[in-house]
């Protein structure tokens, strides 16, 4: 269905009018800094956002991602992976500098285009640094939690988890 060298219209409640283009085959070619630990389609699987984030993008995602996917027409933290609120409003996002390019939705909608195939190189390189960046949440666990106790910090393993960073360690 996603073939390198089409072009994908965008057309949701945040993005009318985008064009890109794929130029990498979906769930590779990714640059060799950037070893997300789950596809898109399994993180919406286990529960992230509290089921609200791109439920309205069903026409650009593939539809498989949102066949088991944990949504709902309003955030539910009961939805999440380890069952804590943790996100924060997009007005938050903005003022923090975190709407990077042509991503209004943030981090996993460009993560989710770049496992499409879309890559943009100032935007990918942005973007990968600030996902190696939350790795240091992962080394908090370690060093605070005993290996296998998912209870501990849920929070930080809520976000380890809506980065594709393992959750579970």
């Amino acid at each position: 269905m996603y073939r390198i060298g089409e072009r994908l219209s965008v057309e949701d409640r945040m993005q009318k009018g985008y064009v890109y283009e794929l130029a990498a085959p979906m769930g590779g070619g990714f640059d060799p800094g950037f070893t997300p630990r789950f596809p898109p389609k399994e993180m919406l699987a286990l529960g992230v956002f509290e089921g609200k984030y791109i439920n309205d993008c069903r026409g650009e995602l593939p539809a498989d991602w949102f066949a088991g996917a944990r949504l709902s027409d309003t955030p539910d933290p009961a939805l999440n992976r380890f069952g804590v609120k943790r996100r924060q409003s997009l007005a938050h996002w903005r003022k923090m500098g975190w709407i990077i390019g042509p991503d209004p939705r943030g981090w996993f909608q460009c993560y989710c285009r770049n496992y499409l195939g879309r890559r943009l190189a100032g935007i990918d390189r942005r973007q990968i640094k600030r996902w190696r960046a939350f790795a240091r949440h992962a080394r908090q666990i370690r060093a605070n939690c005993a290996p296998g106790d998912l209870a501990c910090r849920p929070r930080q393993r809520q976000a380890l988890l809506q980065w594709s960073h393992d959750p579970f360690i």
